[in-house]
């Protein structure tokens, strides 16, 4: 970690006359995974969608490597090259096979040969188990086939963020380790990603930092272990409460081995 790569300034984000997000700031260095965290309908999954500009926001600035991130910015096709995102729901192409929806962007947005994104593509999909379903349609996986074909499709375009959504909440909770393990080996590359997740345990094993969002502000933003353990504020407090496991207070969680310092 080292540079800065994202920073966002003074966001607001209303519908209509309600403030979704409400002067928010942060930064985020380069291989840094932000694990964001906080009750149903506090912004969270808002907060992705702005950065990568799929919702108009009205106040404040996001910045990607110095560059305003903006609805109507000039260079903000270029830009979403850069942010990799992926959603709960997979948003796969179900008329298209696993290689046809993993290399369709490459090929046609970036220009990138079809020989050399295929052969990216299948070595990728070894990674996360699925290289011999390559010719397969989305309806003939599993959901969490789905979603690790939806990463896939996501790093094939080199991005420089990655950007989760809850992206085991449509999951059986059988299929939701399958997909955790992906990120996890994607936090040990360094990569820099800033996740949306209800799964507790697997946000402690996998943060550098973990925010805690309510109400559209940052409550509270710490390490893991300090705050899992520790939490500085009566609301965060309140929110750990409401899990029924102690798991998340260990070092070793659900089968997550915790490697932060």
């Amino acid at each position: 970690m080292g540079r800065t790569i994202l920073t966002i300034e003074h966001l607001i984000k209303r519908y209509a006359d309600k403030t979704v997000l409400d002067d928010l700031s942060l930064t985020v260095e380069e291989g840094q995974v932000l694990v964001i965290v906080g009750p149903s309908g506090c912004g969270k999954s808002t907060l992705l969608r702005c950065i990568n500009a799929l919702e108009p926001i009205q106040g404040g600035s996001i910045q990607l490597d110095g560059q305003e991130i903006r609805q109507n910015a000039k260079n903000l096709y270029a830009l979403r090259q850069k942010i990799g995102m992926v959603f709960q729901s997979y948003e796969l192409f179900p008329h298209l096979s696993v290689m046809n929806n993993i290399t369709l962007a490459p090929t046609k947005v970036q220009k990138r040969p079809r020989a050399e994104v295929e052969q990216e593509a299948l070595a990728l999909l070894d990674r996360v188990g699925l290289k011999d379903r390559a010719g397969d349609y989305p309806r003939q996986l599993s959901g969490g086939q789905k979603q690790r074909v939806a990463i896939v499709r996501a790093l094939c375009m080199h991005p420089e963020v990655l950007l989760f959504d809850e992206v085991t909440a449509a999951l059986d909770p059988e299929m939701v380790r399958e997909v955790l393990d992906v990120l996890l080996d994607l936090a040990k590359q360094g990569r820099t990603m800033l996740i949306v997740t209800h799964e507790m345990q697997f946000a402690r094993a996998v943060a550098d930092q973990v925010l805690f969002l309510d109400d559209g502000r940052i409550v509270e933003q710490a390490p893991p272990d300090e705050f899992f353990t520790s939490p500085q504020t009566q609301r965060a407090q309140r929110f750990l409460n409401t899990f029924t496991f102690e798991t998340i207070k260990q070092k070793s969680i659900g089968g997550f081995e915790h490697e932060n310092p």
